[in-house]
């Protein structure tokens, strides 16, 4: 694994941002959503980070960009639908910006990387150790949690298998 294939996929992840926010078509900017996401996923499993990569394949590629796309489709948004932009929200979205250029100068200045490959423990991010710190470590919290999402899906079937009333 060399440095190169590192920061060309990170290039490739700035550049795809990038095509999302200054694509004109919602559609083309979901689809390039994708393709960052995927660049996501390439630098996780770079960076020995599997189970990172494993949940956001499935979850955010597929799972929430399709549902964005899905709704960006229902919505059939076209020119004649769309509200128009007053300059003082264009205004506010500079600041924003720059705010944000600002912090990100400010956060790389106080880094020091010398190699982001390079990890003190190799074994950081396998699935394995993850199963490991879950069920000793972090036993209570984590039935506390799947107790939590038990219920909750029962709570959502319970809401859509609503009885219909009768029109009597």
């Amino acid at each position: 694994m060399s440095i190169s294939l590192f920061y060309f996929i990170a290039f490739l992840s700035i550049f795809f941002s990038l095509l999302v926010i200054f694509a004109k078509n919602p559609v083309h900017s979901i689809l390039y959503l994708i393709i960052t996401f995927f660049t996501f996923t390439m630098q996780y499993i770079l960076l020995n980070a599997q189970f990172l990569a494993i949940v956001n394949f499935i979850v955010y590629m597929g799972a929430i960009l399709v549902l964005f796309l899905f709704v960006l489709m229902l919505l059939n948004l076209n020119k004649e639908s769309e509200p128009l932009k007053s300059n003082l929200l264009k205004t506010i979205g500079v600041i924003a910006g720059m705010c944000l250029l600002v912090t990100l100068i400010g956060s790389t200045k106080s880094l020091q990387l010398s190699n982001p490959i390079v990890l003190q423990a190799q074994n950081l991010g396998l699935v394995k150790n993850l199963g490991k710190v879950l069920f000793s470590e972090f036993l209570l919290p984590f039935e506390i949690s799947s107790i939590l999402l038990l219920s909750a899906m029962v709570g959502a079937v319970l809401l859509a298998k609503r009885e219909p009333k009768d029109a009597s």
